[in-house]
């Protein structure tokens, strides 16, 4: 008996859906995971089988070995795309949020997914996250608690102008507002011509 799999646009065909990974970026309460877990709710209710991963929900299992220095956030980097890969090779929308503070990891994510793959840089200022600071990380960075914080001792390198990734500027924006543009993005991937 030969092994054969079942080929990935067979199942987007029975998903009714185009698979695709966009890689939400930013600062640490940028709205990244907001923003991925509001689209997973939206694009459910019309239908698609969506996956999110993001730092939190790997860094907690997957990726708990793995510190925050520059090598373990490219190692984490690394093994949610290639889960994300996973997924898409089942016909599976992802919605992954990740810091992914240097090009270069975002330029593996791309070398791991190729077209399968859209960036989307949640752009607010470090003044506006910290004002956010949901977890309490910029207050521990701030009394020198946390290492490796990405914008205070750990570079953040912002998309160049050109490199072809979505930005969406939640700094000012209302959620809804964000939520209906990123929408209006994704939608037209997703969707079987």
């Amino acid at each position: 008996m030969s092994l054969q799999t079942v080929p990935r646009v067979e199942k987007e065909t029975l998903l009714n859906q185009k698979a695709h990974v966009f890689w939400f970026y930013g600062l640490s309460g940028s709205g990244k995971s907001t923003l991925a877990h509001a689209l997973e709710r939206k694009l459910h209710e019309q239908g698609l089988k969506v996956a999110v991963l993001d730092g939190d929900n790997l860094r907690s299992g997957l990726n708990a070995d793995l510190g925050f220095s520059d090598l373990g956030r490219e190692e984490n980097i690394r093994r949610a795309a290639e889960v994300a890969k996973l997924f898409v090779s089942n016909g599976v929308v992802v919605l992954a949020s990740f810091i992914t503070p240097r090009r270069a990891f975002r330029d593996r994510v791309r070398d791991i997914l190729g077209e399968d793959v859209h960036f989307i840089y949640t752009e607010a200022s470090y003044a506006t996250c910290a004002r956010r600071d949901v977890k309490g990380l910029y207050a521990k960075a701030k009394k020198g608690e946390v290492r490796h914080f990405t914008g205070s001792d750990s570079d953040f390198e912002p998309p160049l102008g050109g490199a072809g990734d979505w930005v969406i500027d939640t700094d000012q924006a209302e959620e809804t507002e964000v939520l209906e543009e990123v929408l209006g993005w994704i939608e037209p991937v997703v969707r079987p011509a």
